[in-house]
């Protein structure tokens, strides 16, 4: 009889061991999601050239379109603004129309690289000049 207890007195103890951490994450309150936000990060580089690939950055800054506009862009809730507007694509980036830019060939590459609402992006555009550029993109590529 006494082994029979013994044996009862582990499984109960066996079973509580069991029981107590089940019992413990159900009471536990579920974590919240860290941002209501998907995750919009991006550096934009300019670069003197043709192509990304044989042109070294001459600036670079960084673009963050949360719930707050940041980053090391000169004017980050207008570029985000703009963005926005434009659902990310940056070849749909509407110009201001009113630039008069002269003729002159000296390239510029903008390149686009990071993540715009949860999803990878990556973008490159090579401007026949500064001017150009921007008129471009109003905001967005003015760094």
């Amino acid at each position: 009889m006494h082994r029979t207890a013994r044996l009862a007195a582990t499984i109960s103890l066996a079973a509580a061991a069991l029981a107590l951490p089940l019992a413990q994450a159900s009471a536990a309150p579920q974590a919240a999601p860290a941002s209501l936000y998907a995750p919009s990060e991006l550096v934009l580089t300019l670069a003197h050239g043709t192509s990304a690939a044989d042109s070294a950055p001459a600036r670079a800054v960084t673009l963050s379109c949360g719930p707050t506009a940041r980053g090391s862009h000169p004017d980050p809730a207008a570029a985000c603004a703009e963005l926005a507007a434009a659902q990310g694509a940056f070849d749909a980036l509407a110009g201001s129309g009113q630039a008069v830019c002269d003729r002159r060939y000296a390239p510029v590459v903008i390149t686009v690289s990071g993540v715009w609402q949860g999803k990878r992006t990556a973008y490159e555009r090579t401007f026949s000049n500064e001017c150009v550029k921007n008129s471009q993109g109003r905001t967005v590529f003015a760094f």
